[in-house]
């Protein structure tokens, strides 16, 4: 008896450590990983030209994070091997193995050197590359631990230039305290004809003391442009100003607002002009039917409020082709900033083609509102 008691005390013992071992397996625990080793590649003294290659080769240790668990790996590169300017490539890797994407990584070689003065003329361009790799232990609460590799050379990196060209912007959009900074009130900016110039027009009513920004899209991205982003040129006398990071207006009234666009290096950079609000006739119902700009006597009156209507002077003469009207920007001849009130509404050429033509009579005036886009001829 007293024998099969010592048997049963041994089964138990057993049977707990047994247990003990179970719960450790099934409760494995986090290691922060002290090793994690990119390997140098077979080819390193190569030349690696990423313009014609299709994938760079790495190789990497897999790190222990204690247990078995998906790890993502992700690769960064340098000019310099203390990595204080680099890029993390977007693509991520789920094995050690990775065929990285040379094409990814010309962009980022394209980017680093422009960062550093760099112009597409200088191109293509040879030096030095580093690269490291960053496992990372994710769960669905994210990244829960990560370590970096060590960091490899490549001493002869080539490629061409593999940035996107930088383009003019092809829309842009006024936003302020005149349309109750809601992007769904903001007016669209017209384009001189063929919209390929970068160079927008609109005329607009700003109250005192107010501002406005501009943006290529109806959203608070990023991309809306203020004071800070713009060469202000203020030649009708709004009293600009930093509102804050707004295009600030000290005197409130009607502006001929133009934007100019231009592509510097990698940048588009912005000149607002502040314009005096006129409006011009041209055409068969000016006296002798004159096709001169900025004629004596044919220009707009000019509202003291935001809903009013600019009035032309009376027609001259009866014209089957009727009126044309126009805002003149510096550089362009009238017609690439014409508009006409069709059905009611104000219509403009902006990148267009031509606009129909109306039939006028003499008295007649032309009535524009540029708050709400119509307008009428009686």
């Amino acid at each position: 008896m007293k024998k099969l008691s010592i048997y049963s005390m041994l089964l138990a013992g057993l049977m707990a450590f047994a247990s003990c071992e179970a719960d450790r397996d099934s409760n494995p625990v986090l290691q922060e990983p002290t090793e994690f080793v990119l390997n140098t590649p077979a080819y390193v003294n190569s030349v690696y030209d990423l313009s014609s290659s299709k994938t760079i080769e790495l190789t990497c240790s897999q790190p222990n994070f204690g247990y078995t668990a998906p790890t993502i790996y992700g690769v960064e590169v340098s000019l310099t091997q203390d990595f204080a300017n680099s890029i993390a490539l977007d693509t991520k890797y789920t094995t050690a193995k990775m065929a990285v994407d040379a094409s990814e990584m010309a962009v980022a070689f394209t980017n680093l050197w422009v960062a550093e003065g760099k112009l597409e003329a200088d191109f293509p361009m040879t030096s030095e590359f580093y690269v490291r790799v960053v496992a990372e232990l994710t769960a669905a609460s994210g990244t829960i631990a990560s370590i970096k590799s060590n960091v490899v050379k490549l001493p002869t990196v080539r490629s061409e230039f593999a940035l996107p060209p930088v383009k003019l912007p092809t829309k842009l959009y006024l936003i302020g305290g005149f349309c109750d900074w809601a992007w769904a009130n903001a007016p669209e900016m017209i384009p001189t004809v063929d919209g390929t110039t970068g160079v927008f027009w609109r005329m607009v009513y700003l109250p005192a003391n107010s501002g406005f920004k501009f943006n290529t899209a109806t959203a608070w991205d990023g991309g809306e442009k203020g004071f800070a982003h713009a060469t202000i040129s203020d030649v009708a006398g709004a009293g600009t100003k930093d509102d804050g990071g707004n295009i600030g207006v000290t005197n409130g009234g009607w502006y001929l607002v133009v934007i100019r666009s231009a592509v510097k290096g990698r940048d588009i950079e912005y000149t607002v002009e502040m314009q005096k609000p006129e409006v011009w006739l041209i055409g068969g119902c000016t006296t002798d039917g004159k096709w001169d700009e900025l004629m004596d006597g044919w220009m707009f009156s000019v509202p003291e409020t935001a809903d009013d209507y600019f009035v032309s002077p009376a027609f001259a003469q009866d014209a089957a082709e009727g009126p044309r009207a126009y805002v003149k920007i510096d550089g362009y001849d009238w017609w690439k900033s014409e508009f006409m009130v069709l059905d009611k509404k104000l219509t403009y050429r902006g990148a267009g083609g031509d606009l129909d033509r109306v039939t006028s009579k003499a008295g007649q005036r032309m009535y524009l509102n540029f708050t709400n886009d119509t307008g009428k001829i009686e």
